[in-house]
Parts: structure tokens; C-alpha cells; sequence
């Protein structure tokens, strides 16, 4: 059976984020879905788990982008809004990271991020399992 659009796969943090990636100030939001008919906005709630879902922008640190755009958008599902871990422009990371690859209108691939929570990062130690 071949996959079906939307699938979600689990994928470590470090993969995605090698240089680790910082928080935007002040952008973790409500996610809003837009209904065509009525042209009203809802809170959105994750398909497959009826949770809340939470948007956040974290800036990717890896230097090989260059002047390119860093911005990355993560989709939090949490029953209640995430408070920050850390400061503004502080880095953080995300539990449970899943990855959804989609065309994009543009006719590119594109990825959109899901994760369960967002935590302040690990140190070498608790990365490592050796948390004294």
C-alpha cells in the first residue's frame, strides 16, 4: 500500500535542527482554520489527535543558509498554550518532532512540523543519558 497525503513521520530534533534553532519573540499563537463557506475562523484541532494545535517561529541557527530565509514554523499540540522555556531569541527545542512532506503550490517540496511540546535545550549530559 502506498502512502497516503499527510503522513506523519517521526524524526530527532538534531535531524532537523543540526545548529539547534532559537525562538521568536512573542510567536506562539493559537493555529486558526479558515472555513470558505461561512468565512469564519476556528481554533484548530489536530486531525489525528482532537488536541489544540499551537504555532510557533523559530529562527534555524545553521550557518550553511546564509541570506536565505531561516524562519521555520513548528505546530505545537498541547491542551493548553506553551509557555516559552526561555527568553526571547533563546534556543529551544521540541519533543516528539514529526515531519509531513507536501507539494507546495509553487510545486516544490515543502515540510510542515509538528511536535508536542517545546522544552528548553538539553544539556551534554542529559543528551547523553548522564544526568547526574
Amino acid at each position: 500500500m502506498a502512502l497516503r497525503g499527510g503522513t506523519r513521520f517521526s524524526v530527532p530534533f538534531e535531524a532537523v535542527f543540526p545548529h539547534g534553532c532559537v525562538l521568536v519573540p512573542d510567536s506562539i499563537a493559537e493555529a486558526q482554520d479558515f472555513d470558505e463557506k461561512t468565512r469564519a475562523r476556528t481554533p484548530s484541532k489536530d486531525k489525528l489527535t482532537g488536541q489544540r494545535v499551537w504555532q510557533c517561529r523559530v529562527m534555524d541557527m545553521d550557518p550553511e543558509l546564509g541570506s536565505r530565509s531561516r524562519e521555520v514554523s513548528i505546530k505545537v499540540l498541547a491542551d493548553v498554550q506553551p509557555v516559552p522555556p526561555v527568553g526571547p531569541f533563546q534556543p529551544v527545542e521540541f519533543e516528539n518532532l514529526m515531519v509531513t512532506p507536501y507539494v507546495g503550490s509553487n510545486g516544490r517540496l515543502a515540510y510542515s512540523y509538528r511536535a508536542t511540546a517545546l522544552t528548553a535545550p538539553k544539556t551534554l549530559a542529559e543528551s547523553r543519558g548522564k544526568v547526574a
